[in-house]
């Protein structure tokens, strides 16, 4: 899933790959879910300060450019985080590109949901871009022997 596609690039580049990505564009953004179309890719329009229906699926990697950057004015990040959590498959991985003042409040909440993640630095090596790549764990609490 593209959380926060524009015009379908990032599934447009996964084209030849047996995959698929739902592109999802901002409802309260320019409504560009016409190009994903026109490129012959699937999308949906979307407010992420609400939840997603997802039946009966849940996604193996979430992708997501500058989505915390243009919706923090509107719903508080860690609830966004949480949804992620819920529509992410335990060992789905997530790519968050971000503005690094984001990034790093997001690697202290998906610490505390048990996330791995890594820190990296963008193609253009700056120093307010960063990119965060995680992989949620299967997890289960420990078994008890009586």
């Amino acid at each position: 899933m593209d959380m926060n596609t524009v015009y379908g690039g990032f599934a447009a580049s996964l084209i030849k790959d047996p995959v698929w990505v739902m592109n999802v564009v901002s409802s309260y953004g320019p409504n560009s879910l016409g190009v994903v179309f026109d490129r012959g890719l699937i999308g949906t329009n979307h407010d992420w300060c609400e939840a997603f229906s997802t039946y009966p699926r849940t996604y193996d990697l979430l992708h997501l450019d500058g989505l915390f950057t243009a919706e923090s004015h509107r719903c508080e990040m860690k609830f966004v985080l949480l949804e992620m959590d819920r529509i992410l498959r335990p060992t789905g991985y997530a790519i968050i590109r971000e503005n690094a003042y984001f990034l790093d409040s997001v690697a202290i909440i998906v610490k505390g949901m048990r996330w791995n993640c890594d820190k990296h630095d963008t193609e253009y090596k700056a120093d307010k871009e960063k990119v965060l790549i995680c992989q949620k764990k299967l997890w289960s609490g420990k078994n008890t022997q009586h």
